[in-house]
């Protein structure tokens, strides 16, 4: 059976996060794992600090019974839901369950309720983003799982076979009953043969769907996309880190991380080259 990993820090934006995956998870019949790395502040704060880790562990599981709890009554008891709460560093934890229980995704919020977790969970999330090998579904604080009707990809029509895990996306488009909208952020300045050869590639792997595509006229990529993916109702938006330039420019340009932050649309990750040993 599908699972949907939740890793909360108890913020605000993380159980909007929750909530988002609990719904998910009821649309197309997964189980919830809820995952908290209980000692993940002091990590970041380089610091070492005498800790009770007991009643740590114990106040961590109360929150996530608590949270479990009201996730059952939010689903009607019609989904699964477990716990777990770990001792250790965010990512290592998210890591390690991930390959212990292979989640259809993880599903993380954009950031915390205060400043501090605005740094630490929202650091969480974009180094999370930049190198875990599972698709992450990033949410914005606030969003709610309604249905997801339409799937948004970024791609550059560059090298489609090896770029792109179709496998994956026909799963998601089929477990959804969605529609895909390829959203082309090559350059269109002048004919490109090449790109006229990738998109029929790339036509051609994802057959017998219908796919819509669309050329991002903006000449900034990534706000081209926000643009796009706002107003034309995209429900999730999905992006490839080593062949679209979103995740690339993370660390260096503020805009994209305050995209990926503070998108109003849902963002997927996936990264290719993990996904064919699933």
């Amino acid at each position: 059976m599908k699972t949907l990993l939740v890793a909360t820090d108890f913020s605000e934006a993380a159980s909007d996060a929750a909530n988002y995956a609990a719904d998910m998870a009821l649309a197309i019949g997964a189980e919830l794992l809820l995952l908290n790395a209980y000692n993940a502040a002091s990590d970041y704060a380089e610091v070492t600090v005498g800790l009770d880790t007991e009643r740590i562990q114990k106040d961590t599981e109360a929150s996530l019974d608590k949270l479990k709890s009201f996730l059952r009554k939010r689903t009607g008891n019609r989904v699964c839901i477990s716990t777990s709460a770990v001792y250790g560093k965010f990512f290592d934890v998210l890591k390690d369950t991930c390959e212990n229980i292979k989640p259809y995704a993880v599903i993380m919020g954009s950031q915390g309720t205060t400043g501090l977790d605005h740094l630490l969970f929202g650091s969480h999330t974009v180094n999370t983003a930049k190198h875990l090998r599972w698709p992450l579904i990033t949410v914005p604080k606030g969003s709610k799982f309604s249905a997801v009707k339409k799937i948004g990809l970024a791609c550059d029509f560059s090298e489609v076979v090896k770029s792109i895990p179709i496998s994956e996306i026909k799963l998601m488009v089929k477990d959804f009953n969605a529609s895909l909208h390829i959203l082309n952020t090559g350059k269109q300045e002048a004919f490109d043969p090449e790109i006229v050869f990738q998109s029929g590639l790339l036509e051609e792997m994802l057959l017998p769907m219908k796919v819509d595509y669309h050329f991002i006229t903006n000449t900034d990529t990534d706000a081209g996309i926000i643009d796009f993916a706002e107003k034309n109702n995209i429900d999730l938006l999905i992006t490839l880190p080593k062949r679209h330039s979103l995740l690339n420019k993370i660390a260096h340009a503020s805009h994209t991380k305050q995209f990926i932050l503070h998108s109003h649309v849902p963002v997927m990750v996936l990264h290719h080259y993990s996904l064919t040993s699933r």
